[in-house]
């Protein structure tokens, strides 16, 4: 009887795993709308590319050398990975199955990479993206990863970041950010004395359908994170995470629409999308701990957070079209500041260093990948192929043809 309620729950545990990496998996989708959306119409094909190309190779590249480097046979609070065999050996005593740990592992890969993706829209070249690819999410990110949640020395420091604030969202951003600098604007975004000029998406229709499917895999993301479903004290925590989660998301869609209303007069939908996003990206870091009031806090702060962390990036010109970097990187950072407030396994210290080191890492390592795919094949498009666009220049194919005698520039 006891060995049958053992297989019962190793079963139930590892169904629910499977389910919440199905959601994560879905996040794809979401961010392909999303960036499919926020884009102009003449840089549809490439965008959604290179979303089903991001995700094929973080596959791959995790399956054969990332989730290695991140779990296999790793000592614990070291800061160098061992190399053990592909994705190691099912233990006696585990709650889940193997297989069911690395894919829901592997699709958090693929959404910090999605993160990169929207960054750099429009002027980058889709190989030299899909090579950084390769790097990111082989090499970078599991390092990063093993430090945390593969029991390396942040973890062993008592680092806190239950389901990726930093490790995920975090790592993604600041990727984003050293190739967007160095990569440089949009040709007409920025004027010569100053002027910032907007750039609008070609269907916002299509954002906000991204916006609601990445919400809805967010529950696959933060629920799944609580790694066990099948007892009443996991069970009861996944509902906790569940609905903090909604409620940071739903506050923070409110706080950009009256941010944005105080501050402009209007509603601008795209803020308000980002506005939900960055809710989730804050409650991301422990949505167990907080109240729901406290997650409703989280959410506002978030929410507000984003919609003048866009405009002072804007300001320095640093240019992002569908607000990524502050999205999931200044809201990222905030979220994983702000455990402690709710979380008395956190302090403030801690958060602090393995903050810095997470994304000092990730960007440095990523700009220096970056610099060297600059110096080799180039990962600007020319100013030519900027101006007919990426669908011609990369896929040859438009996304809306009907269009293209009247596509603007």
């Amino acid at each position: 009887m006891e060995n049958t309620i053992v297989e019962l729950k190793f079963s139930l545990d590892t169904f629910y795993f499977l389910v919440s990496g199905i959601l994560v998996m879905w996040m794809a989708a979401g961010f392909a709308m999303l960036e499919a959306g926020l884009v102009r119409s003449k840089n549809t094909t490439e965008i959604l590319t290179k979303n089903v190309a991001l995700y094929s190779i973080a596959c791959t590249m995790f399956l054969l050398v990332g989730y290695n480097i991140m779990y296999v046979d790793n000592a614990e609070g070291g800061i160098i990975p061992s190399i053990g065999a592909l994705i190691g050996t099912q233990a006696a005593d585990a709650d889940h199955s193997l297989e069911s740990d690395f894919f829901f592992q592997v699709v958090f890969v693929a959404t910090a990479m999605s993160i990169v993706s929207g960054a750099v829209a429009e002027r980058m070249k889709l190989f030299a993206f899909l090579a950084f690819t390769v790097i990111l999410t082989g090499f970078i990110y599991p390092m990063e990863g093993y430090w945390t949640w593969g029991g390396g020395f942040l973890s062993e420091m008592g680092f806190v970041d239950f389901a990726g604030s930093a490790i995920v969202h975090g790592a993604g951003a600041a990727a984003a950010l050293a190739g967007v600098i160095l990569l440089g604007a949009r040709k007409g975004k920025y004027g010569k004395n100053g002027e910032i000029y907007p750039i609008p998406g070609s269907n916002l229709p299509l954002a906000t359908l991204g916006t609601f499917i990445l919400w809805m895999g967010w529950f696959g993301f933060n629920g799944g994170s609580q790694l066990l479903l099948s007892d009443k004290e996991n069970a009861t925590a996944v509902g906790q995470i569940l609905l903090n989660t909604n409620a940071a998301a739903a506050m923070g869609a409110i706080a950009a629409l009256f941010v944005c209303k105080v501050l402009w007069g209007k509603a601008d939908l795209t803020m308000v999308l980002n506005g939900a996003l960055a809710g989730l990206v804050v409650i991301t870091a422990d949505p167990l701990s907080p109240s729901p009031l406290m997650a409703c806090l989280l959410g506002i702060l978030g929410g507000s957070l984003v919609v003048f962390s866009i405009v002072a990036l804007d300001k320095a010109k640093i240019d992002d079209p569908v607000g990524a970097i502050s999205v999931h990187g200044v809201c990222g950072a905030l979220g994983i500041m702000l455990v402690p407030v709710s979380n008395g396994d956190a302090n403030f210290v801690t958060q602090l260093i393995g903050l810095v080191t997470i994304l000092a890492f990730v960007f440095v390592a990523s700009f220096i990948v970056w610099t060297i795919l600059k110096q080799t094949m180039g990962i600007r498009v020319t100013e030519e192929e900027e101006l007919s666009g990426m669908d011609q220049h990369d896929c040859g194919v438009d996304a809306y043809p009907e269009f293209v005698s009247v596509r603007s520039n």
